[in-house]
């Protein structure tokens, strides 16, 4: 699978990719794989503020659940309420579908991430 050279990646397998002054995150292709069927995607709480790392979503799985965590520090401003009733979605293209966007303290702290050829390297 082709890791898309258009965002940011975490070593805990999120995607980041600018949208306007924000940032859409979402998890990569290797972590959906990794869970198996979505069966649930959400505890985003849109208004919180948090720091890079800290939990911002839940995805369960009929194999695991797993914390997905702010790449970044920033502001939630917004849940892809679409997964609320298909998770499955992340299945079928996770660099398709975002999961939450946040409004960045800093958005240069995205330059700290990595990029496609790190985060593959280290995958």
């Amino acid at each position: 699978m082709s890791i898309p050279n258009d965002r940011k990646y975490t070593a805990s397998h999120e995607w980041v990719k600018a949208d306007g002054d924000c940032f859409l995150v979402g998890i990569t292709d290797d972590a959906q794989d990794q869970l198996g069927d979505l069966v649930f995607v959400g505890d985003v709480q849109v208004g919180a503020h948090l720091a890079a790392g800290e939990t911002a979503a839940v995805v369960e799985s009929v194999k695991a659940a797993s914390d997905i965590y702010a790449p970044i520090a920033g502001e939630i401003i917004a849940f892809n309420e679409a997964l609320n009733d298909e998770p499955a979605i992340i299945n079928q293209g996770a660099f398709d579908q975002w999961i939450f966007k946040i409004r960045p303290d800093h958005a240069a702290d995205v330059d700290g991430l990595l990029d496609a050829q790190a985060y593959q390297a280290q995958a």
